[in-house]
């Protein structure tokens, strides 16, 4: 994940493409700061689990902002967030499609043997730890919740 990255900053820069390259420089600094404040014995560098929480993170931000920015009338810096979410999710894996999102939370459910709404957060917990990246966990939350009642 780290090689992709870089080499993609590589390209940006060789293609003068300004914006993709800040935004690129934008992850490497989150993930070195993760780095910095997870560093434990014997563990360096964060895994490419973590750095994919990491970008959704920052798509979240990113779409929270822009929706504020939109709301403002600064539709400039609102174009200038989605433009560097998509840049973000060039490097995600394909989001899950509603219905495999259902599949997996009625799997996690019936795999981890929550019985009610109490079990919420062993569940979500299991999903986010074989699905990273992959899934909207808000989204995730409503289905589960649906299906714990």
């Amino acid at each position: 994940m780290r090689d992709k990255l870089a080499n993609a900053m590589k390209e940006a820069m060789k293609a003068k493409d300004n914006r993709r390259l800040s935004t690129i420089r934008l992850i490497m600094a989150a993930i070195k700061d993760r780095d910095i404040a997870t560093r434990a014995p014997g563990q360096e560098r964060v895994s490419d689990e973590e750095i994919l929480l990491i970008l959704a993170k920052m798509i979240k931000q990113r779409e929270e902002s822009s929706k504020t920015y939109e709301e403002a009338g600064r539709t400039d810096l609102a174009q200038q967030e989605r433009e560097e979410m998509a840049v973000i999710r060039e490097f995600m894996p394909a989001q899950m499609s509603e219905e495999k999102m259902k599949e997996a939370c009625g799997k996690v459910v019936s795999e981890t043997g929550s019985a009610g709404l109490r079990d919420m957060g062993k569940c979500m917990n299991a999903l986010k730890e074989r699905y990273p990246g992959q899934m909207d966990f808000a989204k995730a939350s409503g289905i589960v919740k649906e299906i714990l009642k």
